[in-house]
């Protein structure tokens, strides 16, 4: 299984693999709330923080970023991630996602999750694709629910935030 960076194109989203010229348009649509439960995106007060954020994410080994892009404007209100890239058992994770709120309960996140699934066991041959959110997070537990996922269990204290906080992952 080798995961390249491709260009996923639905009926609302298309995912482009993430760049930083896709900065500005995350930095207007994010929202500071939004990261506080997640260890790969970081806050940021200005935009240059946000580039580095963006940075960082496209740095992390084994993933592969996109920017969810509203085809009616071609503008970017959201990220995902295919994550934990495991070629050797065909298995990977669907990860890091976030969406600008207005956009947040509608069908972008299902349309995203559609083209990211369809390409992975489709085109990629995967096996198996999970996805994980905090264990405090039940907006995404609730998403992740509505998408028909299989609730498998609770994986206890499995990462260290940056502010200290050590989180259970569903």
């Amino acid at each position: 299984m080798q995961v390249e960076p491709v260009r996923l194109v639905g009926r609302t989203v298309c995912l482009e693999p993430l760049t930083l010229e896709h900065a500005p348009d995350l930095w207007e649509a994010s929202d500071p709330d939004y990261f506080k439960l997640m260890w790969s995106w970081g806050g940021a007060s200005t935009l240059d923080e946000f580039r580095a954020n963006v940075q960082s994410v496209l740095d992390i080994p084994d993933w592969r970023s996109f920017a969810m892009v509203l085809m009616e404007t071609g503008r970017a209100i959201g990220s995902t991630s295919y994550l934990d890239i495991r070629p050797a058992h065909r298995a990977l994770e669907i990860g890091s996602t976030w969406i600008a709120r207005p956009y947040q309960g509608t069908h972008v996140n299902p349309e995203n999750k559609y083209l990211l699934l369809r390409h992975a066991f489709e085109t990629l041959d995967a096996v198996r694709v999970q996805l994980k959110t905090d264990g405090r997070n039940l907006h995404s537990q609730r998403a992740i629910q509505k998408l028909g996922a299989l609730h498998e269990g609770i994986l206890r204290k499995q990462f260290i935030l940056p502010n200290g906080y050590i989180r259970d992952t569903v």
